[in-house]
Parts: structure tokens; sequence; C-alpha cells
């Protein structure tokens, strides 16, 4: 089989381009020369950011140097805005005009840093923001530009709370990328996965191991039992499906029968009713592993009906907020297409983070929006979530990719401020799409 993804070492020539011009050439090259005469300070804020990971909700120090970069060119910056490390920071020319939407995300994973390139994810939304403004003050274009810097996007629906407290109120649309494995030179329009998290805990009761285990309820067995159960439901679940969980405990001893027990599980499918149509199944494993005498399982269930039976635990389940999947704007998709393969590479729609979830998926959902994927060298099972990623996200090439897909987006964004038709197209097919998923 042919490797198509894109590998360090060695130049890799870009794929052929289209011809023919792009919307607005003469905005297109006040774009690129901003970009590319930011590159180095873009460069010098990507890595301070990688060399000082933060988990969700706690990017302090990503909060002071973004914003101390943005108000150094001009923006208006409101600090700890709506949540303590958000930011967001703002740039009007005239009266009136569309608003042009752009977020930085800024966490980074536990343990492996920042494993999935939101160091390139923060300063692409600078990128974008700055040359929207190189270009709407050298040839007077009215509107605003809005980045908003979104906390806790791994694990933590940043953008959801944002959006809950007006941040994204005002725009017409919201752009943003994402690092991934892919062909070289590709940017990718795929959707991702709809999520849903649940936790779960078991209550048992403790007993002395080896003096008497009968006395104790073991929640251990039950968390056990539990993924072995959900274990014999993936056979049953499609290949687009993803069930993955861990489980762990407080005070736990070998000799000491655990009282405790917590799960937390993700379940995933290409759409929001796929998923919480998938959940039920899952969570109907966790139920059936508490014995209440009282009870009756379901004879799908009769596995998990005998783990009640050993384990005799309560179970408990807590449901976190659904993240809905990705949706590219149609219109927004498109103008991309036509940047990228006229001036950057390809664009395909398998890659990106077609199989992962995003907070932005729930943002796409109530306005039009766009997220594509770009691809940066990685190495061999070295994708998103691994330490080989966070090197990858750390290399020069890396860097220049995250360019390219912030000046095409720069590009879409100009065309949204500059061309009522195409913003009213957008907006449309956003409808079009919202309707359609209530159907």
């Amino acid at each position: 089989m042919i490797d198509v993804v894109w590998r360090p070492g060695g130049q890799k020539p870009r794929p052929s381009l289209l011809e023919g011009d792009v919307y607005r050439p003469d905005i297109l090259e006040i774009i690129e020369k901003t970009i590319d005469e930011l590159s180095p300070a873009l460069r010098e804020l990507s890595q301070d950011i990688l060399a000082h990971p933060e988990l969700k909700f706690e990017e302090r120090h990503a909060h002071d140097v973004y914003t101390e970069f943005v108000e150094k060119r001009g923006f208006v910056t409101q600090r700890h805005y709506l949540l303590e490390t958000a930011w967001v920071a703002t740039y009007t020319h005239g009266q009136g005009g569309p608003v042009l939407g752009v977020n930085s995300e800024m966490d980074a994973l536990p343990g492996i840093g920042h494993a999935c390139g939101h160091n390139l994810i923060g300063i692409a939304g600078v990128a974008i923001a700055c040359a929207a403004k190189a270009a709407m003050q050298k040839l007077g274009i009215d509107g605003k530009v809005i980045l908003l810097g979104t906390p806790g996007e791994e694990g933590g629906l940043g953008k959801v709370k944002l959006w809950e407290k007006g941040a994204y109120e005002g725009m017409d649309v919201c752009l943003m990328c994402h690092p991934a494995p892919g062909p070289p030179h590709s940017v990718s329009l795929s959707s991702s996965l709809s999520l849903v998290r649940l936790k779960v805990d078991f209550v048992g009761h403790t007993a002395h191991a080896g003096l008497s285990p009968w006395e104790g309820q073991n929640a251990l067995d039950a968390a056990v039992l539990a993924y072995t159960s959900i274990g014999l439901l993936r056979q049953q679940t499609k290949p687009t499906h993803r069930i993955h969980g861990i489980f762990e405990g407080k005070d736990w001893a070998p000799n000491i029968i655990p009282d405790n027990s917590t799960m937390c599980w993700y379940v995933r499918a290409p759409t929001t009713k796929e998923t919480l149509e998938t959940t039920e199944r899952v969570k109907a494993c966790f139920q059936c592993v508490q014995i209440l005498f009282s009870v009756e399982c379901h004879p799908r269930y009769k596995f998990s009906r005998a783990a009640a039976i050993a384990t005799g635990c309560n179970v408990v389940i807590s449901e976190g907020s659904v993240g809905n999947e990705l949706v590219q704007n149609p219109v927004l998709g498109a103008e991309l297409a036509d940047v990228v393969r006229k001036k950057y590479g390809m664009i395909d729609y398998e890659w990106g983070i077609a199989s992962a979830s995003t907070d932005f998926g729930n943002i796409s959902y109530l306005m039009a929006g766009l997220h594509p994927g770009f691809s940066i060298p990685s190495v061999p099972n070295g994708g998103n979530h691994t330490p080989a990623f966070t090197e990858a996200a750390s290399t020069m090439e890396a860097h220049e990719a995250c360019l390219d897909v912030s000046k095409a987006l720069a590009a879409v964004g100009m065309r949204v401020l500059t061309d009522k038709t195409f913003l009213s197209k957008v907006k449309l097919a956003f409808e079009e799409a919202k309707r359609a998923r209530n159907n």
C-alpha cells in the first residue's frame, strides 16, 4: 500500500495548482505580504506556547502572550473575557459592515503537551486576524474582526461556554483550522465526530479482602465487568462509531475490597443522532452492573445482569453536554478550496480531524463556520494526541503549512467582508443545513 501521508524529511513538491485568478487578487497580495512579514514573530510565539503547555482553563501564560502580541499590532483587547483564560481582540474599520469571527485555541494535553497542535491553531487565528486588519486598512474596507481566544477545547467545551455567555454575538461567520496527518500540502474539508461524555460512579462496600471478602461489594469488579460488557457491545456497533474510556479509584489497596470506582467514557459517531442512540446502549451496560434486587434487565444484557448479581454495587451515571459533529459551511468551503487549489496545494475530504471531535462542532450548529484541517509532516503512528505529534507541531514545515492555510482562510474572511452576495449565500446554506438536520 502506498503511504500518502506527509512524512518528515526531504522536500515534498506541491501538487499541481489550478490556473486562474482568485477573488480579489489585490486583497490576497496584502494578506500574503502581511503574514510573510509576521512569520518570524508568529514562529517565536508558537514555540513559546509549545514550551509552556497548559491544561484546559489553565492557559494563563498563553492568555498573556497572545493578548500582548495582538495589542502591539493595534487590536483592542479585553483580557479575561467571560472566562478567566479567554480573551478577545477586535479591530473595526469605518461604520457598519459585516463581522468576521476567528478562533485561537490554547490548551495542551496532560503529559504530552501540545500533541494536538494548538500552538499552530493559536497563531493561525492571530495570522488571519492580522492579515484581515491590514487589508481593511489599506483598501478602506468597512467591517469588524473579532479574534476570540478560546480555552478548554480538550474536554472542556470552552467554546460552548463562551457561546452561552454571548462571546459569538454579532459574528456573521467564524473561522479556524486544525493540524493533522494527511497528504503533503493538503487542506481537509472533512467533518468530525459528534461526542457524548459519560462519568460513571460505582459505589460498593469495603471489606477485608482476605478475612471476609464476602462482606464487601466490589466497585472495581463492577467497573471491570462494565468495561468488558462494552467490549462485547463494540462488535455490534458500526465501524464509524467510537467507544473508549478509562476507570480509576480512590484509596484502593490490594487487601481492601474497593468501595468506589469511577469510569470516564466518550461515545462518538458521525452525527449527533447516531451518537445519542449508541450512548443509550452504552449506558445500559452500566445500569445493569448494579444489583437492585427488584431490577429486571433486558435479555440483551444477560451478561451485565450476571455482573450485577456478582457485584451488588449501585451506579450513578452523569452525562455531559453533547458535542455536535462539525458542519463545514459549503459556500465558505468552496471558496477556501478555490484559493487553496490555485495558490497553495490540494483539498481532501477524508483526512483532517474526521475521526476526532471538536467543540467548534457546536458552534457550526449555531452559526456559519469553517474549520478545515491542514496536514503537517508526521511519523507513522505519530498522529494527534501522541508525543510524536508534539514534535511534529514544532517543525518549520508545520509552521509554513499553518501560514498557508491561514492565508487561504484570511482570503475567505475578506470575501465575507467585501461581497454581500457571497455572505447571503453563506447564511442561506447555513439555514438550509439546519433545516435538513431538523427534518
